[in-house]
């Protein structure tokens, strides 16, 4: 977002502290972005393709999705039995009623090689419409490469730490920004994209977007943390905590929530944190309920149980949202969790749901959360596009397409300063001596503290730059 001057010339010792300060600022702005504009790239791409999810499974699930209202639905065990029929090696691990009533069932299962299909049942019918492998889809695939780049953790890691340094590059971008001098509404808030100057045109814009898109991506960063490894747990850890008292007299496994989302998003971040609660085999006395079908296992062979059925009865009976999922139980002990994560977060219901007995062991829902989780649940809506409709999705497709447009700016400003000279970085020189350190290093607590990872790889460029890059004449010659 920042400005790209010519290259300075040599400075003498009577250069101003504010002009050396800024040449150290343009310095951390241009390592940043260097490292920060891949990432950036792929993320607001990926982000582009999961923004419009809704839109596209649409066009591209049709004959899945869509069906054609036909009487009386069939019963829900019974249409998950048909969805078993077809993979009969496979395990049913989760039930998503249909939406509406021209919309199918979705039953999603675990194959014996470990592959997750989403299964289409019409629900008037029981016809199996088809299939589509929720880990290679076009949107499983965005999501996951939008998350840890298909690496695993230590992708996740890089996206946190590119996010981070993502708000390095605002803060120092806007500095650069600011003008210096006295205000101009030209190449301040108005690009001169009439400018036959090469320079004066990609900087405009780059800059100018960059101002006025600065809180969109500050949000959508901000917003995006949460749901990273690092910081993102760190902070579920301390803030997505509930009073003790609600889990009184209710047996707790040691499994959390959270683990639900491993397959994708089952439950809000909200709950991530929240202990599962374990079902009582002393409790097993509903028989009148009748057995469950498809969640059926060896164990539940002797003890009646709850069906699927009752359950959906009693998640709608309580006013859980169209489009909530129920995840079926694990084991003996295991509960249904019926989660609900619709466009508005203020309809999000979290419950666990006792497997013989029907008992709700806890019911989690908007009005239970803390302060904290209620913002991150906001963001996570509006960030994704879910909020308010179309429009929401609209200005989160501007606010990635900004993002686009300053790392490529970026990558062609730094292509025209930088020396011919082969082998040469074309980094902005540092001053040629010490300045006062007090700032910078006020600004790097301040980062170190609220995101420890780009506080610590902070520290560690610094420290390179001044020992190091320094301080070696090759390395000098690249890098300065």
């Amino acid at each position: 977002m920042g400005k790209s001057p010519t290259a300075p010339k040599a400075t003498s010792a009577t250069e101003s502290p504010g002009n050396r300060f800024y040449r150290t600022v343009w310095r951390w702005h241009f390592y940043a972005g260097l490292f920060v504009i891949p990432f950036m790239i792929i993320l607001a791409a990926t982000g582009i393709v999961y923004l419009f999810k809704p839109q596209l499974d649409t066009v591209m699930y049709h004959n899945l999705m869509v069906v054609q209202p036909n009487g009386t639905a069939l019963a829900f065990t019974e249409q998950v039995e048909r969805a078993q029929a077809a993979f009969p090696t496979a395990t049913v691990t989760q039930i998503t009623p249909n939406i509406a009533p021209d919309r199918s069932t979705e039953v999603l299962l675990t194959t014996a090689d470990e592959r997750n299909l989403m299964v289409f049942v019409d629900p008037y019918t029981g016809q199996v419409l088809g299939q589509r492998d929720e880990d290679h889809n076009l949107q499983a695939i965005a999501r996951k490469i939008h998350g840890d780049l298909l690496i695993g953790q230590t992708g996740d890691y890089l996206v946190e730490l590119a996010a981070c340094w993502g708000l390095v590059l605002l803060i120092t971008g806007l500095y650069l920004w600011w003008p210096r001098h006295r205000f101009a509404v030209l190449g301040t808030l108005i690009p001169r994209l009439w400018s036959s100057n090469q320079r004066i045109f990609w900087r405009d814009l780059h800059a100018v977007p960059g101002f006025y898109g600065l809180l969109l991506i500050g949000f959508l960063i901000l917003t995006g943390l949460p749901w990273t490894g690092f910081w993102g747990d760190t902070f579920a850890q301390v803030w997505g905590r509930f009073p003790a008292q609600m889990w009184d007299e209710i047996p707790e496994s040691t499994i959390l929530t959270g683990s639900l989302n491993q397959r994708g998003q089952v439950v809000p971040w909200a709950v991530e944190q929240l202990p599962m609660p374990q079902s009582h085999l002393s409790g097993a006395n509903h028989a009148g309920h009748g057995h469950g079908g498809s969640a059926a296992t060896n164990e539940a062979a002797s003890a009646p149980r709850v069906n699927l059925d009752f359950v959906i009865a009693l998640a709608q009976a309580k006013g859980a949202p169209p489009g909530f999922s129920v995840t079926l139980p694990e084991g003996k002990t295991g509960v249904y969790t019926v989660s609900a994560f619709p466009n508005d977060p203020r309809q999000e219901v979290t419950m666990h749901i006792d497997q013989y007995s029907g008992e709700v062991l806890a019911d989690v829902r908007w009005s239970d959360y803390g302060l904290v989780p209620k913002a991150v649940e906001m963001g996570t809506a509006i960030h994704m596009g879910k909020y308010f409709g179309i429009a929401n999705q609209l200005l989160m497709l501007v606010a990635a397409l900004i993002v686009m447009l300053l790392s490529i700016t970026g990558a062609v400003m730094w292509w025209q300063r930088r020396p011919r000279e082969s082998g040469l970085l074309g980094a902005p020189a540092m001053p040629p001596y010490s300045q006062n350190w007090r700032v910078p290093l006020i600004i790097v607590a301040i980062l170190g503290f609220a995101f420890p990872l780009v506080g610590i790889s902070l520290v560690i460029v610094l420290s390179l730059d001044y020992f190091v890059l320094s301080r070696i004449p090759a390395l000098r010659q690249i890098f300065y």
